[in-house]
């Protein structure tokens, strides 16, 4: 018996949409636009909020950033516009550069992952240790904030999975199902962009007493492509279930678990503090 996988990626399967016969165009262009549409979320996000810490940094009111941040950066942004790059190949007719050019893909996903397990210890670290070592003003002021880092490092977690998993099943779907590969790779790229809108304080905000808001935005990041895909194809595409299938399991898990006793007390022995 056929398994799912062999439904998704055993056969050739190219994304042929139905109803409104004139809106070609947009399908060529609607992932150009998610992809500009989520370089803003991060540049919204990030660039006043590095801003002022940058300023901090220099008026000696915070540490430095460590060396790895500026590499999960550059990763990050590499991989945006390689996202953008590759929707711009498909939407003029490059489709044979589109398919050269995202072997990059195969280097960047795994190099993103990694560095992102690496940037969460270091961050909490650098926290934990001015709250247990630093001077009296620098662990009054940052005692409070352990816990929160504590709980953010289950967002960290959660994210490193679930992009690694749907990263995973959109290049498996690169050669076979082009719908679902293209889905995939923007299902998957929205994951971390909660850390964008987190950054963004003039959203109405449920953190940092729980974090259902900011899977909310996240969801919100994506509304475009999918009121599009359902009004074009008149259905709810393969992609969003396989998305809700691990989404939802996992959201729901962090926040079940957010700054519960057992959960600080878990991210304790994981940092081995």
């Amino acid at each position: 018996m056929a398994t799912v996988a062999d439904a998704q990626f055993g056969e050739r399967r190219d994304d042929h949409p139905s109803g409104m016969p004139r809106a070609h165009s947009v399908d060529r262009w609607i992932f150009v636009g998610m992809a500009l549409w989520f370089i803003a979320i991060v540049l919204v996000g990030f660039v006043p909020d590095s801003m002022m810490k940058v300023a901090m940094i220099k008026a000696g009111a915070r540490a430095p950033f460590p060396f790895i941040l500026h590499v999960h950066a550059v990763l990050m942004g590499s991989f945006l516009l390689l996202l953008l790059s590759q929707t711009v190949m498909v939407a003029t007719g490059r489709g044979a550069l589109h398919k050269q050019v995202g072997i990059a893909a195969y280097v960047l996903v795994p190099a993103l992952i990694g560095v992102g397990f690496l940037l969460a210890p270091t961050m909490y670290y650098q926290v934990w240790g001015g709250a247990k070592f630093g001077p009296p003003n620098v662990r009054s002021a940052l005692a409070p904030i352990v816990p929160i880092v504590e709980n953010i490092l289950l967002l960290q977690i959660s994210a490193g999975v679930l992009f690694g998993i749907f990263m995973t099943i959109a290049l498996k779907a690169r050669a076979t199902n082009s719908g679902l590969h293209k889905r995939m790779m923007f299902l998957a790229t929205a994951v971390p962009l909660g850390a964008a809108i987190d950054r963004m304080s003039w959203l109405p905000s449920s953190m940092p007493g729980s974090p259902w808001a900011s899977y909310v935005y996240v969801l919100a990041s994506l509304a475009p492509l999918f009121v599009w895909d359902l009004v074009r194809h008149r259905r709810v595409h393969q992609a969003y279930w396989v998305f809700l299938a691990f989404y939802i399991p996992a959201t729901t898990l962090v926040v079940m678990a957010w700054d519960k006793p057992w959960w600080h007390a878990t991210a304790h022995r994981i940092m081995r503090v």
